[in-house]
């Protein structure tokens, strides 16, 4: 083929004849038995094709399918030229965490859902074309520190370095404002760095996120328990204009049956915290063990459940188990982390429920009685209610429960903070339009307002919030143009 035919454009019906490129990965009986990431991401070759599917719609529905606006026509197009760096910088225009995004978010949900190609055929890869400039522009050592505009002389306190907090920060800083995160934990990176594995998102990622809004002038204070150390009204009075709370959703939720103190039973909370951000799955090089027994359970159906079994395979268990409640087609965990559990040998126990857990002699957990389940009508969620077959009842053995069931907001904050409204749920209330919350002055965003919901959504409610913020910092009303700055993230 001539370098002149190469680079001919190609027709819509060319395009829509190129089929969706597969990412590499590692083979599911060689990455079971290690943490090293399973996708290895597209090569320049692929990502280019792919990239050619792009129909480049004249009113393209995946910009409003991204709740953080991200131009991806634009992007995609960029790539199809050859451009990487070019498309990485397009991304980073609305997105500064491209690299953690292209990894862990629902695009089947969100931008990939709506392309039009849909319709006939597998939608573009999105996210894996993300996941790719992003990556290429960091290996080449191409990553560019935007010009920053002048100071604003406005201090901005950002409580909490999840994707709602680094988003926040990013942004903020980009405006001109001083911004300061203040972590618990020793690590920036909130749940992309405790409660991700290090296959689904290595750890080296979300730290080279975070030190480009470091060298965006964003300072990172963590071991900084707000709440503890310092309480909101404190920060104020330390000279903050404004403040974003993003401490998530870190309480973990658990059952409450029979025999749930026994030992070998954890939250999905403890068991990740203590493989991820404390490197269990390095014993004895990090002296911080994990017990993981032979036959595992891990309630639950959703993509922590997922992360959760996949690990427990990894730290050697012999059976490991996924008990769910309903039935496959109502399971909330993204199709591919459950596609890879299969393949990685993880046993599915579907419309099952645990009702006690059985102890030895010694308090530790060695089997779970459970009950059978069928579905009946839709309940408050939309799916279908599951009601217990009576007289189903079986155990199963196990010496070792990871709960999975879900979280609740983190309650420090709400406790510490007088005036600051929460819902039943213990989720900060705030205006959808600019996520001020009832204190003047205190915005919140991510699982501490929505409960435990997914990373990008939580990145949309950070780009609200900032854009809230500048306007309340520098004393723009609210309801000053532009419109579309005022509407919520996509939910």
């Amino acid at each position: 083929m001539t370098d002149e035919n190469k680079n001919k454009p190609i027709n819509k019906k060319e395009r829509m004849k190129i089929p969706r490129q597969k990412m590499p990965e590692q083979l599911p009986q060689d990455r079971v038995r290690n943490f090293k990431e399973v996708p290895y991401g597209l090569t320049p070759q692929l990502a280019m094709e792919e990239a050619k599917r792009c129909l480049e719609c004249p009113k393209p529905p995946c910009i409003a399918g991204c709740p953080v606006e991200v131009n991806i026509p634009a992007f995609i197009k960029l790539v199809a030229e050859g451009d990487f760096i070019g498309a990485a910088r397009k991304i980073k225009e609305t997105n500064a965490l491209p690299a953690i995004c292209g990894r862990v978010c629902p695009q089947e949900e969100q931008c990939e859902q709506v392309c039009v190609l849909t319709k006939k055929h597998k939608s573009v890869g999105i996210g894996n074309l993300e996941r790719f400039v992003a990556d290429y522009e960091r290996e080449h050592g191409k990553v560019e520190i935007p010009k920053l505009p002048p100071s604003t002389g406005k201090k901005i306190a950002v409580v909490g370095s999840g994707p709602a907090g680094l988003t926040v920060a990013a942004d903020l800083a980009q405006m001109g404002h001083k911004v300061t995160i203040y972590e618990a934990l020793h690590k920036p990176g909130g749940v992309l760095i405790y409660g991700i594995p290090e296959f689904r998102l290595p750890k080296a990622i979300v730290q080279s996120e975070v030190n480009y809004l470091m060298q965006l002038g964003v300072e990172v204070k963590t071991s900084y328990v707000v709440g503890k150390l310092d309480t909101v009204d404190e920060l104020f009075e330390m000279g903050f204009d404004a403040i974003f709370i993003g401490t998530g959703a870190g309480l973990p939720n658990f059952m409450k049956i029979e025999g749930e103190n026994f030992n070998g039973i954890y939250s999905a909370n403890e068991f990740l915290t203590r493989s991820n951000l404390m490197a269990a799955y390095d014993f004895p090089n990090m002296d911080t063990p994990i017990f993981v027994g032979e036959n595992v359970a891990v309630l639950g159906g959703g993509n922590t459940a997922m992360d959760s079994v996949r690990t427990s395979l990894r730290l050697g268990a012999k059976n490991a188990y996924i008990v769910y409640r309903r039935s496959r087609t109502e399971m909330p965990a993204r199709i591919e982390e459950i596609h890879h559990a299969e393949q990685e040998g993880v046993q599915f126990m579907f419309l099952t429920n645990p009702i006690k857990y059985i102890g030895d002699e010694n308090g530790w957990v060695k089997a779970m009685e459970c009950i059978k389940m069928e579905l009946g009508e839709p309940d408050a969620s939309g799916r279908r209610r599951p009601v217990e077959i009576k007289g189903s009842n079986f155990v199963l053995p196990v010496d070792t429960v990871v709960v999975a069931v879900g979280n609740s907001s983190n309650p420090l904050i709400p406790q510490t903070t007088p005036g600051l409204k929460t819902n039943k749920w213990g989720n900060i209330e705030v205006d959808p339009n600019t996520q001020m919350s009832s204190r003047p002055g205190v915005f919140a965003g991510g699982d501490i307002v929505t409960g435990g919901a997914t990373v990008i959504l939580a990145a949309g409610a950070g780009k609200v919030a900032a854009r809230a913020i500048h306007k309340y910092v520098m004393g723009i009303p609210f309801d000053e143009p532009k419109k579309e700055e005022a509407k919520p993230a996509v939910r």
